[in-house]
């Protein structure tokens, strides 16, 4: 009996406490629904701010200032991203070899969801070792100037493979226009390029072209590779008036070879970028390498957010900024050109 009664009791209290909860939660005012809609977004972005599972492979070619501006601005995309990565570097001596064996072991160890490849010599590392590997492993490439040519993509509106990327296309009609305001009168223009790149066989096409309107020869020095530079050099440097470059890796990696044997001869040499004007080119068209290094990363993130590389049209990036070295200038003789007086400026002593 007691027992029944203390059930009894047990009942009634907790028929008490639900009613009055009832009550409770009719006496209070329920939030708009514009609160709550506040209250979801909130909840979205603490979301975006917590790290990323992806993992990404970037290799990079080699060591020069040009693609250390791209992996700079790759990793400052996907840091803002809070998305790991890990970045391997080619060396000077080897960097063929080192970005097909890091490209290799990145396509088949199963932790990466997608590879930015810097520069074509790694990009075609990447793309041929994904297939090699029958890895479904997206390659996002950086500063590929010819990706056509160099067999990545069918097409840059439509690329068709599982591989997409940012196009640093060097601004040579840009380019030949500072070097006829500098030398109005030149009419031998020097260039060297690595006989195996694919960019720099591209590139030079357009240059002869440009060129050819503007009165202008082109005394071209093919190398196979670095190692032929000093030689190529002392070769051509005596039957020009100024030398160009391409964005050509081991030309590029070794500027100061070039560098010192035409400031023996008295002549200018016209960097490719700014980073080369600060080594000591005295003049460049110059794109912002960092930031198509950020336009790249931007483009890994797409994809990892599930957009298909092979639908991602190729972002081609040729905007130039015309800057001079003001120390070169003035040991060469030179003015920079009225046309040009506002241009970015900077020194040898500064680097």
């Amino acid at each position: 009996m007691k027992k029944s009664i203390r059930v009894i009791a047990l009942l009634m209290t907790l028929m008490l406490t639900v009613a009055f909860v009832l009550s409770g939660c009719q006496g209070q005012s329920q939030p708009a629904a514009s609160e709550l809609a506040q209250t979801n977004v909130e909840d979205v972005q603490e979301t975006t701010d917590v790290p990323s599972q992806f993992k990404v492979g970037i290799i990079q070619f080699m060591p020069h200032s040009s693609l250390d501006n791209c992996c700079q601005g790759i990793k400052n995309a996907l840091d803002d991203a809070k998305i790991d990565y890990d970045v391997q570097i080619g060396s000077t001596a080897s960097a063929v070899d080192d970005c097909q064996n890091y490209a290799a072991r990145m396509a088949s160890s199963g932790e990466y969801d997608v590879i930015i490849a810097i520069a074509t010599p790694s990009a075609a590392a990447a793309y041929s070792a994904v297939r090699n590997a029958s890895a479904d492993i997206p390659v996002v490439f950086c500063a590929v100037s010819d990706p056509v040519a160099a067999k990545l993509v069918e097409s840059l509106e439509k690329p068709g493979n599982n591989c997409t990327g940012t196009s640093d296309s060097f601004d040579i009609v840009s380019q030949i226009e500072i070097i006829k305001a500098v030398q109005p009168e030149l009419t031998k223009l020097g260039v060297f390029y690595t006989t195996t790149e694919p960019n720099s066989l591209s590139q030079l096409k357009v240059l002869k072209e440009e060129c050819e309107k503007n009165g202008i020869e082109v005394i071209e020095q093919g190398i196979n590779d670095a190692t032929e530079l000093p030689a190529a050099a002392a070769t051509l440097i005596p039957q020009v008036e100024a030398v160009t470059n391409l964005t050509d890796n081991n030309v590029v990696d070794n500027m100061a070879t070039v560098l010192e044997q035409a400031k023996a001869a008295n002549i200018p040499v016209y960097g490719s970028e700014i980073e080369q004007v600060k080594k000591g080119c005295l003049a460049a068209a110059s794109i912002d390498y960092v930031a198509l290094g950020e336009q790249t990363g931007k483009m890994a993130i797409e994809v990892l957010g599930g957009k298909l590389a092979s639908e991602m049209p190729v972002s081609v990036v040729s905007d130039s900024t015309p800057v001079f070295n003001t120390d070169v200038a003035a040991e060469l003789g030179l003015e920079i050109p009225e046309a040009y007086a506002g241009a970015e400026t900077v020194t040898t002593a500064a680097e």
